[in-house]
């Protein structure tokens, strides 16, 4: 009886671990592809509960959710023969698990290496100025060219974003000289602009003047207020003769 009983016993404890075998639980975000005595079942399972035929089914989990790449700075000699070291980030995610598995031994690291070599081959032929202030136009062709090389591993590549560029001290202190040239430029010309106008207002004020001169003599009168509030000295002015006149009686001569 006693060995009936252990016989019972171990052999539950097989058909438990059996059964553990047997069941698998994937969840949402997961596929399974199958291989049945070495041969890919053609429909991914799941997600939920899946049954396996131990030993002679073995399945690999392929994860459906959007990976984030993170591209380690690599070095790069541009067009115009400048050393950066740039880093960028990569977003994919597994479109076909059947092709995930098969076409290639492990697409996360398959990816990883054609970011890197891409990254550097498409800076490499573009000037600085280009990966400064065209970083869109860099994103979209890394994207296409990326996405390109996946499709047949059923991987799609949705998006790439240089991240850094890291200049060297020799050229960011060139950069910075640049700027200040360009700062001052700006400002002599808006200051040339400034007294351009000032000059042609002037010109405009001549020409009232010239046209009715007691427009001067107001101009004259309104500067004398002005300092008479501003100041306490006293200060002599000469008064010119032609204001004086318009306050003089005139001479009827017969």
């Amino acid at each position: 009886m006693a060995g009936a009983s252990v016989g019972i016993i171990l052999l539950v404890i097989f058909g438990l671990i059996i059964l553990a075998m047997m069941i698998k639980i994937l969840n949402e975000y997961e596929r399974a592809v199958v291989f049945r005595l070495g041969r890919v079942l053609t429909v991914p399972k799941g997600p939920g509960l899946i049954l396996l035929i131990p030993v002679v089914d073995r399945a690999v989990r392929v994860s459906l959710r959007t990976v984030v790449l993170d591209v380690p700075p690599q070095d790069v000699i541009t067009r115009d023969n400048v050393t950066l070291k740039v880093s960028a980030v990569v977003y994919f995610r597994v479109m076909d698990p059947l092709k995930a598995v098969i076409q290639v031994e492990n697409y996360l690291y398959a990816t990883s290496q054609l970011a890197q070599t891409t990254l550097r081959s498409v800076l490499g032929q573009a000037v600085l100025d280009e990966i400064l202030s065209e970083r869109d136009k860099l994103n979209q062709e890394l994207q296409s060219i990326l996405d390109r090389h996946t499709v047949p591993w059923g991987v799609k590549v949705s998006s790439v974003e240089i991240k850094h560029v890291d200049l060297p001290q020799e050229m960011q202190r060139a950069m910075a000289r640049q700027a200040e040239a360009e700062r001052e430029r700006r400002a002599k010309i808006i200051h040339a602009d400034g007294e351009f106008q000032a000059a042609a207002k002037l010109k405009e004020a001549a020409d009232v003047v010239v046209v009715n001169p007691v427009a001067l003599q107001l101009r004259y009168l309104q500067t004398l207020t002005e300092i008479a509030s501003e100041n306490n000295s006293t200060i002599i002015f000469p008064v010119p003769i032609d204001l004086v006149k318009a306050f003089m009686p005139k001479d009827n001569k017969p």
